[in-house]
């Protein structure tokens, strides 16, 4: 006699989606203004320019680049726009903050494009709990995003979930 087990959560129809799965084909950079300001506190244009225009923005080669400055200066509006300019044709992304900060805003960039047709009427479970942090900004863009066209919104692990959201018929 042979007894098989049944994996129902298998044949439950369930879309896992794992959020860190949107940032893994990613490489983190920073890019730090501090070296560029004279005695680490004050923001030259002249040298600034002068600095920029020899950086080999090839270190940053198809990452996704963060722009903050680890020193307490002032930097105006412009300086950050003279470096993205700078990066623009070698990164991936770039944006203002630190890696931390450039991570979640490439996390929410890879969820607005996620297609919500593709879920239409399934039942989805968002995975938590994993070993690379996730802010909350993520699981909140994720469902908003899901919401108006999936039968059902957990949060967890499919054989453990937290309800969230479930369409009423």
């Amino acid at each position: 006699m042979t007894s098989g087990f049944i994996n129902k959560v298998a044949e439950s129809g369930i879309i896992t989606i794992d959020l860190t799965s949107y940032i893994q084909d990613g490489e983190f950079s920073v890019f730090d203004i501090k070296p560029f300001l004279f005695k680490e506190l004050i923001l030259k244009e002249k040298d600034f320019r002068a600095a920029l225009s020899t950086l080999d923005c090839t270190i940053y080669q198809n990452k996704i680049v963060g722009v903050f400055c680890s020193a307490d200066a002032i930097i105006p509006m412009w300086a950050n726009m003279l470096i993205v300019s700078a990066l623009q044709p070698f990164v991936k992304a770039v944006y203002f903050g630190d890696e931390k900060t450039a991570r979640a805003q490439y996390l929410l960039d890879q969820i607005n494009n996620i297609q919500p047709l593709d879920f239409v009427d399934q039942r989805v479970v968002i995975k938590g709990c994993g070993e690379t942090p996730i802010g909350e900004s993520a699981y909140v863009a994720i469902t908003q995003k899901l919401r108006p066209v999936v039968k059902s919104i957990m949060y967890g692990e499919p054989c453990s979930t937290v309800p969230v959201y479930k369409k009423k018929d």
